[in-house]
């Protein structure tokens, strides 16, 4: 049951990431520099390899994610707010701040990082809430 939990887990987090990079797609290839052909979409589009590895990144984070609950004691009877608050901590303490580093050392924009980081914050959020409601 507790590998079903994660891969519920990341797939939730996973179709959050679609649909924010989605609402978010020009200012994230822009903030990237991605490259875009003359239709404005990326050259890399019909690219396969980086879905694939979102998602199992996600399964990653959402099986170390299951285990630091479990230590933690976080659990169902903690119940949806546990965590809730637990992943968004992760997110914004842990993986957010990561991400701003790699960002600044790049000289990348500071739109890409609340973009990328924004979606460690929620993302982790989503697999928190539903790590603890299983």
């Amino acid at each position: 049951m507790e590998i079903l939990n994660v891969v519920v887990a990341a797939l939730a987090s996973f179709a959050f990431g679609a649909a924010w990079y989605m609402a978010l797609a020009k200012s994230w290839m822009a903030a990237a520099g991605v490259e875009c052909d003359e239709s404005g979409k990326p050259i890399n589009r019909a690219n396969p390899v980086p879905y694939i590895l979102s998602a199992l990144c996600m399964l990653v984070v959402a099986g170390m994610m299951r285990h630091i609950f479990a230590m933690a004691g976080i659990t169902a009877v903690g119940g949806f707010g546990g965590g809730l608050i637990s992943g968004l901590g992760i997110g914004a303490f842990f993986i957010a701040p990561w991400v701003m580093i790699n960002n600044a050392y790049a000289g990348r924009p500071f739109t890409l990082t609340l973009i990328d980081g924004g979606y460690a914050v929620f993302g982790c959020a989503i697999i928190g809430t539903v790590l603890a409601l299983f």
